[in-house]
């Protein structure tokens, strides 16, 4: 209908009629006419586009208790984020903004006991509440399979919500899980939705290579070059008449900003995966902002493209507005995202012990957040999507209250030595932790776990992405070792030669420095230890490379020839997240599997131990760090 007809010098009788029907073919395709006859063009219906949206929730549907942030001006703890909270938040905004989209940007799957028992149930159930208009699938969605995310879709399709879930560039193949012979399939490769009389064009992508290297889908689900699938997808649309175009992706901030530069005719992006916080939160406390909220791209017609991204973990809310003017083209982009607290606070005594506040102090301090503090926002769970959660954290809370042992401080989270975010923001002790060379406590301490279980073992290897969550100093308990290790995977001991550890330590660098795959696949090991610079080419990223005696303790160099036992999880063992000289090996048949819930190997070593701790600076995997930048680590 964006090409209806128009006979710019027509009679006075066919002017009529014909204005009339292209008036009406116009219309609802958002456009409207000036005039008629005279050489006058039609021009696109001014739209101010709000579109609400979360990503990478993660099955984290309760609140983060006792957050510590700043706020006015003083170190004060909140519960921060839970998923009834974003529904009512939802639900606020849905009743006092005109023209609104609700999306969510993937991986709403894998992170608590919510999932490892449910399988997705609760998270569909939870995401109902809100009733989003699209969804995006993401990686995490993947990690049980194609069959596993179709029970979340199912239960995801009950109800009246009818939300869309999109992917351009997943195509299952015809008879799978996905893809039924018999009713429709469960990827859409996009959906046109109406708002305020104006057809806006929802495509989605999700990220091909870390979901195929890095989950389990079927080996017949085709993951499409994402740019290429997006394309397509936009051109479709186009073909329709459609104007306006909104990209859902899962595939990282970064990658964003890229994709936007390289296609036509996008008007925003609706972004996951990275888990970035995008805005200035220094007043709060959080430092580890990835960018500007919203941030404004070019695509390739020149035209301004609105990005947004909002966190993690249910703990934000992402608002972005899009002005789209007469030329139907993006006018501005505005917006923020929002962080979700409770009005309980506590601050600390003289004694620097945590005890709540006055009714005085709270009364004023909740003030002080409603006119001074945009950034911030009390809200209250919804109280029938509270209800619905109530239904199973009763049946897990007892399996997540059993307690396993103490951490005496804090493991902190990190990926890469030397990353830019900081993933255990909040965690006492941690304030610094993604700036140091030793890089992750917690990717760490499991490899330690795995090489006490596996006895064979000479040392053992994790991926840093298999290692969920920072842990607080304090009690330990099944719920700690679920959150921090959700998936299922199993402990494989594996004989390789010296040359081949080497080997697959510059494979996991290069997945992500040389790939731009995802940068969990980054090494951490337990009895093997290196230098790492990472401003080299691969083959000569690692160095001094030594392994400690299990017996005596002694570190010595590796022997490229000797054959040595690695114990690992069976998914890097494979060769996925890039580990290219593992999968060669496991595809030689060159392993045993343990048959070992790398959870419950996880527990079973807290139980032993009954404390655990960060391990003495030599043990560490990393004793020398060189960012891709140059930078030494401290």
């Amino acid at each position: 209908c964006a090409t209806a007809p128009m006979n710019k010098t027509p009679s006075m009788h066919s002017n009529s009629i014909r204005g009339l029907i292209g008036a009406a073919l116009l219309s609802s395709c958002g456009l409207v006419l000036t005039a008629c006859g005279g050489g006058d063009e039609p021009t696109f219906k001014p739209l101010a586009l709000n579109i609400a949206h979360i990503n990478d929730h993660h099955s984290q549907l309760d609140a983060f208790a006792a957050t510590e942030l700043t706020l006015d001006g003083v170190a004060t703890q909140a519960d921060l984020g839970g998923f009834a909270r974003q529904t009512a938040m939802f639900k606020q905004v849905a009743a006092s903004t005109p023209n609104l989209l609700k999306i969510h940007a993937g991986d709403a799957n894998t992170g608590t006991l919510y999932y490892t028992f449910f399988k997705g149930k609760v998270d569909a159930q939870m995401m109902n509440t809100v009733c989003f208009d699209a969804f995006t699938p993401g990686n995490h969605e993947f990690d049980d399979g194609d069959a596993t995310l179709k029970g979340f879709l199912d239960e995801l399709a009950k109800g009246s919500c009818n939300t869309s879930v999109i992917s351009s560039n997943v195509v299952p193949a015809a008879g799978t899980a996905l893809a039924p012979t018999v009713g429709s399939a469960y990827l859409k490769p996009w959906v046109i939705k109406e708002i305020d009389g104006v057809k806006v064009g929802l495509i989605g992508i999700t990220i091909a290579g870390k979901t195929v290297n890095s989950s389990r889908p079927l080996a017949t689900t085709a993951f499409n070059e994402e740019v290429a699938a997006a394309q397509k997808a936009i051109d479709e649309l186009k073909a329709q008449g459609v104007r306006h175009i909104v990209a859902i992706t899962h595939q990282g901030y970064e990658a964003d900003k890229a994709m936007a530069a390289k296609l036509t005719d996008v008007d925003a992006i609706i972004g996951g995966d990275s888990h970035s916080l995008l805005g200035n939160f220094a007043a709060v406390g959080i430092t580890s902002s990835s960018g500007s909220y919203p941030t404004v791209a070019t695509n390739k017609d020149g035209k301004p493209v609105c990005i947004g991204q909002a966190w993690e973990y249910s703990k934000a809310f992402g608002l972005l507005n899009v002005q789209l003017n007469e030329a139907g083209e993006v006018k501005s982009c505005g917006g923020k995202a929002t962080l979700l607290i409770g009005d309980q606070f506590k601050r600390k005594d003289a004694a620097g012990a945590w005890q709540a506040v006055s009714d005085t102090v709270r009364t004023t301090l909740l003030a002080n957040l409603a006119a001074n503090q945009p950034l911030v926002k009390v809200v209250t769970p919804d109280a029938a999507a509270a209800a619905t959660l109530k239904t199973y954290s009763d049946q897990v809370a007892a399996e997540k209250a059993k307690a396993i042992g103490t951490a005496t401080e804090s493991l902190c989270l990190v990926r890469v030595p030397g990353e830019s975010t900081n993933r255990s923001t909040g965690t006492a002790g941690c304030e610094s932790a993604n700036t140091l060379a030793r890089g992750s406590d917690a990717a760490q301490v499991v490899a330690e776990a795995f090489l006490f279980a596996a006895k064979r073992a000479d040392f053992a290897l994790q991926n840093a992405g298999g290692v969920r969550v920072p842990v607080a100093a304090g009690g330990l308990s099944m719920n700690t070792a679920f959150t921090l290790l959700p998936f299922t995977n199993v402990l494989v001991e594996m004989e390789l030669s010296g040359t081949e550890v080497v080997a697959a330590l510059e494979d996991a660098t290069a997945n992500h420095l040389d790939l731009a795959q995802s940068n969990g696949s980054h090494p951490y090991a337990a009895g093997l230890r290196w230098n790492l610079d990472m401003s080299k080419a691969k083959g000569q990223r690692f160095s001094n490379v030594q392994v400690r005696n299990k017996t005596t303790g002694a570190w010595s160099a590796i022997d490229p020839t000797k054959t040595y036992v690695l114990v690992t999880n069976d998914f890097i063992a494979s060769g996925k997240d890039g580990y290219t000289a593992l999968g060669n090996a496991y595809n030689a048949g060159r392993y045993v599997n343990t048959y070992l819930l790398y959870t419950q190997s996880f527990v079973d070593y807290v139980l032993a131990k009954t404390t655990v701790a960060r391990p003495a600076r030599s043990d560490y995997s990393h004793q020398t760090v060189v960012t891709k930048a140059g930078v030494t680590l401290p």
